[in-house]
C-alpha cells in the first residue's frame, strides 16, 4: 500500500512539474510573439508618420528632381507601412484595407514619377496628406489597446478575432473606409474587378445546408459516410459561402462552396500518403476524371509540378471564340502520389470567370519582330492581366536566344497592338 501511495505522489507530482513547464513554455512563446507584434506596431506607427512627412514634403517643390525624391520616399515607406501592418493580428478586414490603401499610394507615387504628371500630384495630395496625418493619429491612440493588456497575447487576440471586435482599432477602420472611398475611387476597370472578386455576376439560387451536403457527396463520393458540420460565412465576408468540414477515418478536411448556386471554391483534405505508384501519365488521366466529376469540361491543362507526396496541377477556362487560354479563369488541382485521389482543390478563380472583349489578332513576322539569333520554339494564345485589370489576347512565345550559352525566355505580347507586356527568363 506505501509503495502505490508512493508511486501516485511521485506520479501527482511529476504531473505538476510537467503543467507548471508547459505552462512556462506557453507563456514564454506568448511573451516573444507579444514582443515581436510590439515591435510591429512602433515600427508601423513611425513609419505611418515617415509616410505622411514625405507626402507633405513632396508639395514643397517646384523642381522635378525634388518632387522625384520625394516620390521614391512614398513609394518606398509606403511598402515598408504594409509590411509591417501585415504581419499584425488587427483583423482580416482591417488588414485588407490598409493593405489596399498604401498600395494605391504607392502605385500613385510610382505612376507620376514614371509620367512627369506632377501637376495632377500636387492637386491631389494636399487632402490625402490631412487623412494621413489623421490615421497616424488615431493608428497611435489604436496601439494603446494592445499595451493595456500587459502582456496577454491571448486576450487582445480574442477581441480583434471577434465579430464585433471591440478596439480603438474599429475607429481606424471606420476612416480608412471613408478615405479610401474618396482619395482613391474605383476606375471602372476596377469596379468590375471589385464585383469579380465579390462573384457579383453569380445569378443562381441560394441553396440550403442540406442541399450544399448534397453537392459535397456528389462531387467527393469518397467522403459521402463522413461526419459533416456545416457552418455559414460571417456577415463581413466579400460573399456568403457553407463552409463544411468533414471527418471519415483516415481523412479530415473540409469544402467551401458559394450560397448562391453551390460552386466549388476550395477543398482540401489531408491523410497519410503512401510512396507514389502512379505515372505522372496516370495522375493525368485521373485529374481529368477528378474535373469532368466536378462539372468542369472547358479547361485546358497549364503545368503540373510535385512534390514527395503530390501532384500540383493547373488547368484554365478555354475561351470558348478563339480558344485561347485565359490564364485568370484558373483552377488548381492536387492529388495524392499513391492512389491519384483528390486531395485539394481551388477554383476561386474559375468560377470569378473573367469578362472577355472582342479583340482581333494581328499576325506578327517574327523574322522581324526578334533579332537574327533569336530562334521561335512555341507560339500560344493567351488571355492576360495588362496590368490596368483587362484581359488582353496575347501571344505567349518560346523563344531561344542563341549564343555561347543559349538563354531560354517566355515573352508575352498583345496580339492586337504588339505590345510586349511580359518578358521571363526560363533557362
Amino acid at each position: 500500500m506505501r509503495t502505490m501511495l508512493a508511486i501516485l505522489t511521485a506520479a501527482v507530482i511529476g504531473l505538476g512539474a510537467y503543467s507548471i513547464h508547459l505552462h512556462g513554455e506557453k507563456a514564454s512563446l506568448q511573451r516573444t510573439v507579444l514582443a515581436q507584434y510590439t515591435d510591429k506596431l512602433t515600427d508601423a506607427s513611425e513609419k505611418l508618420s515617415h509616410l505622411q512627412r514625405a507626402v507633405s514634403q513632396s508639395l514643397l517643390f517646384q523642381n522635378d528632381q525634388a518632387i522625384h525624391n520625394e516620390l521614391d520616399s512614398v513609394w518606398r515607406l509606403s511598402s515598408d507601412v504594409r509590411s509591417s501592418i501585415s504581419n499584425i493580428p488587427i483583423g482580416h478586414e482591417l488588414s485588407n484595407q490598409w493593405l489596399s490603401y498604401l498600395g494605391r499610394l504607392g502605385d500613385e507615387a510610382k505612376k507620376t514619377a514614371k509620367t512627369g504628371d506632377y501637376q495632377a500630384w500636387r492637386e491631389k495630395m494636399p487632402q490625402i496628406s490631412t487623412n494621413l496625418q489623421s490615421l497616424s493619429d488615431e493608428w497611435s491612440a489604436a496601439t494603446v489597446d494592445f499595451y493595456k493588456n500587459n502582456g496577454k497575447m491571448d486576450v487582445w487576440l480574442r477581441q480583434v478575432d471577434q465579430k464585433n471586435p471591440n478596439t480603438t482599432f474599429d475607429n481606424v477602420q471606420k476612416t480608412l473606409k471613408d478615405y479610401s472611398e474618396k482619395d482613391f475611387p474605383l476606375t471602372l476597370s476596377e469596379s468590375d474587378w471589385q464585383k469579380k472578386i465579390e462573384l457579383k455576376a453569380l445569378q443562381d439560387s441560394v441553396i440550403t445546408e442540406k442541399e450544399a451536403l448534397e453537392k459535397v457527396k456528389n462531387m467527393f463520393p469518397i467522403i459521402k459516410d463522413a461526419t459533416f458540420t456545416v457552418t455559414r460565412s460571417s456577415d463581413t465576408a466579400p460573399y456568403p459561402f457553407y463552409h463544411i468540414q468533414f471527418h471519415q477515418g483516415i481523412r479530415l478536411g473540409y469544402v467551401d462552396l458559394t450560397e448562391k448556386g453551390g460552386h466549388l471554391l476550395s477543398y482540401l483534405v489531408e491523410r497519410p500518403v503512401d510512396e507514389a505508384r502512379l505515372s505522372q501519365e496516370e495522375i493525368m488521366n485521373k485529374a481529368e476524371e477528378h474535373l469532368k466529376r466536378l462539372g468542369i469540361n472547358d479547361v485546358a491543362f497549364v503545368e503540373s509540378r510535385e512534390n514527395h507526396q503530390a501532384w500540383h496541377v493547373t488547368f484554365a477556362r478555354v475561351h470558348p471564340g478563339d480558344k485561347a487560354i485565359i490564364y485568370a479563369d484558373g483552377i488548381q488541382l492536387k492529388l495524392a502520389k499513391d492512389t491519384g485521389e483528390l486531395l485539394g482543390a481551388n477554383a476561386m478563380e474559375y468560377i470569378q470567370e473573367e469578362t472577355i472583349k472582342q479583340q482581333t489578332a494581328k499576325p506578327i513576322d517574327w523574322k522581324t519582330f526578334f533579332d537574327k539569333d533569336v530562334k521561335v520554339e512555341e507560339v500560344k494564345n493567351i488571355y492576360t492581366d495588362n496590368g490596368q485589370f483587362e484581359q488582353r489576347l496575347c501571344y505567349e512565345v518560346i523563344a531561344v536566344r542563341d549564343g555561347q550559352s543559349p538563354e531560354t525566355f517566355r515573352i508575352v505580347i498583345d496580339a492586337e497592338n504588339h505590345n510586349v507586356l511580359k518578358v521571363e527568363y526560363l533557362t
